[in-house]
């Protein structure tokens, strides 16, 4: 049996900024995303069969608020909708499920966060153990700096390869960037993404309407994501085998040397374990939106990375791409999707 195809068709976000005046719920920054995707599909909301978001009622501090953030979508007629408390990258994940099964022929999955109403650090340490760690109220940047030195320890990367990442984003030099003082050590400022507020959305369509809507539809060739052990203790840090078994499940046989990288890192150091997890080779464009590292939108940077990714297809910027996404601290859990044009698939 022939699996069906569906492509990514649009993709809109809001800008990735320190700090939005909107209300936690996300609606002031969706509204614009699914107003752009209309307009640039010429469909309306009534065209589409599925919704499914990705944010979370920690990071919000109110209960529901994916429920208040459906005032984007307007509350009659009624609409079929759906949520994962993660990254709006497994929320893309159902709607793709969704379509797989025939049920629909068009969804959109959107994510949103606004890190800046609280300490999102904080909100951050309620993902790790609640008995070993949590209690320790460990700061992102301190977990990411226990693994960075793990690597730098293990000689599986050293600084200047930290900084030659974020010299890609910044426009600096690593000389330039190395000069700066530590943060975390042996974090840097360039080492770690900046939280952001924002919002994305994603449209997926089956085969038949993708070629209806545009020209390039953006095919998903493969698609899968894993998780590793919560115990920090219990696993390598300098690696990402769930990345690894990801990636090995959306290639398969076909040729890593895609033409652009979407890879979700929230420090510099984390680009460099997920390219080795996926094997890519130097060909490839890695992150040329800017990545996490321009802007760590909690809760839609994951989909923000697979927007692009297909995005660069759509524009004709690429034939192939891959997009990765992240969830849980220190690259817990990994998403790895594969896409491609016409021509490639």
């Amino acid at each position: 049996m022939t699996t069906p195809k569906v492509a990514v068709v649009g993709f809109a976000h809001s800008p990735n900024v320190a700090q939005t005046h909107g209300t936690t719920n996300g609606v002031e920054m969706l509204i614009p995303c699914f107003d752009k995707l209309y307009a640039e599909l010429g469909i309306v909301r009534t065209d589409i069969g599925f919704w499914c978001s990705g944010s979370s009622d920690y990071l919000a501090g109110r209960a529901f608020s994916f429920i208040s953030a459906i005032d984007a979508i307007g509350a009659m007629p009624p609409i079929n909708e759906s949520h994962v408390e993660m990254d709006g990258a497994w929320a893309l994940y159902e709607a793709y499920v969704k379509i797989l099964t025939g049920e629909v022929d068009l969804a959109l999955a959107y994510g949103f966060g606004k890190p800046s109403a609280s300490d999102a650090d904080l909100t951050l340490a309620l993902e790790t153990d609640p008995y070993t760690v949590a209690p320790l109220w460990p700061r992102a940047s301190s977990l990411g700096g226990l693994q960075a030195r793990a690597g730098i320890d293990a000689g599986a990367w050293t600084e200047a390869d930290m900084a030659a990442v974020a010299a890609r984003t910044t426009g600096k030099s690593v000389d330039e960037l190395l000069a700066a003082p530590y943060v975390a050590d042996p974090l840097r400022a360039h080492d770690i993404a900046p939280f952001a507020d924002a919002a994305a959305a994603v449209i997926l369509a089956s085969e038949e309407r993708a070629r209806e809507l545009v020209a390039n539809p953006a095919f998903i060739t493969g698609w899968d994501h894993r998780i590793d052990s919560p115990n920090f203790g219990a696993r390598d840090l300098t690696a990402s085998p769930s990345t690894t078994l990801a990636g090995d499940t959306a290639f398969g046989d076909r040729s890593r040397a895609v033409d652009v990288a979407e890879i979700h890192a929230a420090f510099t150091h984390e680009e460099l374990i997920v390219k080795q997890a996926l094997r890519l080779p130097d060909s490839v464009r890695i992150n040329p939106s800017g990545g996490a590292l321009a802007g760590n939108a909690l809760f839609s940077a994951g989909l923000q990375r697979i927007g692009y990714a297909a995005h660069a297809i759509l524009a004709g910027d690429a034939s192939t791409a891959v997009a990765h996404a992240s969830g849980g601290p220190v690259l817990q859990q990994n998403m790895v999707v594969t896409l491609a044009s016409e021509v490639a698939s």
